[in-house]
């Protein structure tokens, strides 16, 4: 039985909370906060499996709470986000920072079209991170700025990689968006290719994720659009409900196109076009995530000659793609997030100088 803490500042939203989740019979309702002050004191004495948190409530919010909580007791904890205005997401992506796993949707009401699907990922999603095992958190310094240029790697040994890289794409899940993050800290400013990124991410978290991206590391992050024309040093999120992909002429191609293992947008169908289009000349990242999305075309794009790159497990709150990867010896290196922004700086690096060697030996 997953043992569950409900905080939510609304009565009614609260009570609507406690119905979905306890219609699972694997899932307990052990109590419930209307503010963070009281979900401290509930998790020190109840010690839930799961929290389910809110983010604007009084006398302590849900980012505060989730720190402290992170800081003393720590519990794996789902953001609940009923308001989708930029100031409530951005707090979102910060409670991840501090430690939170997830930010789901509040469910639809009783009666809306989109009631069993959105109420169906809640439960899901409270499932699926009560098997997380989740680690203290310390109060975090202030971060650095990004780095100007990616230190040269001394612990991973670059193996042969192509004699040019046009592109990287990068596919993520369940969380992603604090290894994201970290990898874009790691990239130089002047990083000289583009990166792709599918995300799977709750409805309307999207513009949210890419305005913190931008703010919190300094790289250029975008929504993609359709007929975008792909430059260096900028990253290109896939739009909620949208699949994306490559076409020759470097540009982005955004389509209705039938969901694929019922994600839309999927990494399998960006890897897809990349290995397609790029072949040899670009980078596969497959991060943390459940399922198979994107395993078997990270193979594809090694069977073409590209460098595949997946997150290692110990780094991964959810093993289930690049698990998938590895098995399927799909991936060229497994590494964690900081190895893996310091292996993609040195290879594009490397792949630089050797173009700028040719070119100046052709003289």
């Amino acid at each position: 039985m997953i043992r569950v803490l409900v905080v939510e500042d609304s009565p009614v939203v609260r009570e609507f909370l406690i119905h979905i989740l306890s219609s699972d019979p694997e899932i307990q309702v052990i109590g419930t906060a209307s503010d963070g002050e009281e979900a401290i004191e509930a998790v020190k004495h109840k010690k839930p499996d799961v929290i389910t948190m809110d983010i604007n409530m009084p006398k302590m919010n849900g980012l505060d709470a989730t720190r402290r909580i992170m800081e003393t007791h720590p519990t794996p904890i789902v953001i609940v986000s009923g308001i989708w205005d930029n100031r409530e997401v951005e707090t979102t992506f910060r409670a991840m920072e501090a430690g939170a796993l997830a930010g789901v949707q509040r469910p639809m009401g009783i009666g809306h079209p989109d009631h069993e699907v959105t109420a169906r990922e809640l439960v899901q999603t409270v499932k699926l991170m009560s098997e997380v095992k989740v680690v203290r958190r310390w109060v975090r310094p202030q971060r650095p700025e990004p780095a100007t240029a990616a230190p040269p790697s001394t612990e991973v040994e670059l193996k042969r990689i192509p004699s040019e890289i046009r592109i990287v794409a990068i596919g993520a899940s369940t969380g992603g968006p604090i290894v994201l993050q970290t990898i874009l800290s790691g990239l130089p400013k002047d990083f000289p290719v583009p990166l792709l990124i599918v995300q799977h991410i709750a409805h309307g978290f999207t513009r949210g994720l890419v305005e913190w991206l931008a703010q919190s590391t300094a790289f250029r992050v975008h929504i993609a659009v359709d007929g975008e024309y792909l430059l260096p040093g900028h990253a290109y999120v896939a739009p909620s409900g949208f699949q994306m992909k490559v076409e020759v002429g470097n540009r982005i191609a955004l389509s209705k196109d039938e969901p694929e293992g019922g994600l839309r947008p999927s990494v399998s169908y960006l890897f897809r076009s990349v290995a397609k289009v790029f072949g040899q000349n670009a980078v596969g990242v497959l991060l943390t995530g459940m399922g198979k999305d994107g395993a078997e075309e990270l193979k594809l794009m090694r069977e073409k000659g590209a460098v595949t790159i997946a997150q290692d497990k110990g780094s991964s709150v959810i093993y289930g793609m690049p698990g998938e990867a590895i098995r399927l010896d799909a991936a060229t290196y497994v590494l964690p997030p900081d190895k893996i922004a310091t292996v993609l700086s040195g290879m594009i690096n490397k792949t630089r100088k050797e173009v700028n060697y040719e070119c100046r030996g052709k003289v």
